[in-house]
């Protein structure tokens, strides 16, 4: 069980509705719901309380099955940053709690990382929110817009995230794709996010960036209006998450593997 550093709880959004897996959260996993595994994952954290955010009953009734607790939701959110908000106010957070946001089609997150995020948000006051990242090893990762990258300042705060190949490696592109990796070693971000909870709630109020309709990605939305993000810089990447059949299937052999 990884140490308890800081006092956070967990929430894990889930829906229903998901164009390429259907019923997303209940897909079996080794005899359990998906969103129950990410739970039971969360819950070795060291988190005060782990919650699920979920939009439909039928999570609920699958929580409660199996001794998770899960709060219902509405079914309208546009985000899992706006259902967690909601669920901040029907909690009555504090603003200065601690939340980790972690996805619920993550049956193989860390504990250790969920952990690592809490603390890395609780030693900066100076942040509103935290995340993580590791260094990036394959050109085809670097190079790939469907994997998210990050540069930071030099303690650790977020500069900016961007699906192109950023810090942009001016000689080393020169020639076309280059063939190694700059030094040091770009970063991929890692979708686990860390949160004060008065922040959190006032997140779905903000005017959208435009860069983050650019871009594709929400937490540009917090740098837009001047707000900083610390960001734990783990050893080695995240686990696969679930977001089609082909990654339902692989993470249940991992699973019977070990």
């Amino acid at each position: 069980m990884a140490a308890q550093t800081s006092v956070f709880s967990v929430l894990i959004p889930a829906r229903m509705a998901s164009s390429r897996l259907p019923d997303k959260p209940l897909a079996d996993i080794e005899g359990l719901p998906m969103v129950v595994r990410v739970a039971r994952q969360a819950q070795l954290s060291g988190a005060r309380q782990v919650l699920v955010a979920a939009d439909d009953p039928r999570i609920l009734s699958a929580c409660a099955a199996h001794g998770v607790t899960a709060l219902l939701t509405r079914a309208d959110h546009p985000s899992g940053s706006d259902r967690l908000a909601e669920a901040c106010e029907q909690l009555g957070l504090a603003d200065d709690e601690l939340v980790v946001n972690v996805q619920g089609d993550e049956p193989l997150v860390d504990p250790a990382l969920i952990a690592a995020v809490a603390t890395q948000l609780a030693q900066r006051p100076d942040c509103v929110m935290s995340t993580a990242a590791h260094a990036i090893e394959q050109v085809e990762d670097f190079l790939n817009p469907n994997v998210v990258k990050v540069v930071l300042d030099r303690r650790q705060v977020a500069l900016y995230f961007s699906r192109a190949p950023i810090a942009w490696w001016r000689d080393g592109m020169a020639a076309g794709q280059p063939s190694c990796l700059p030094s040091p070693l770009p970063l991929r971000h890692i979708g686990v996010y860390g949160y004060r909870a008065g922040f959190l709630r006032r997140f779905p109020l903000l005017e959208p960036a435009p860069l983050e309709l650019t871009e594709s990605l929400e937490q540009l939305r917090t740098l837009w209006h001047g707000e900083r993000i610390a960001v734990h810089l783990a050893t080695h990447a995240a686990a696969p998450g679930v977001d089609t059949p082909a990654d339902l299937e692989r993470v249940r052999t991992l699973l019977r593997k070990s």
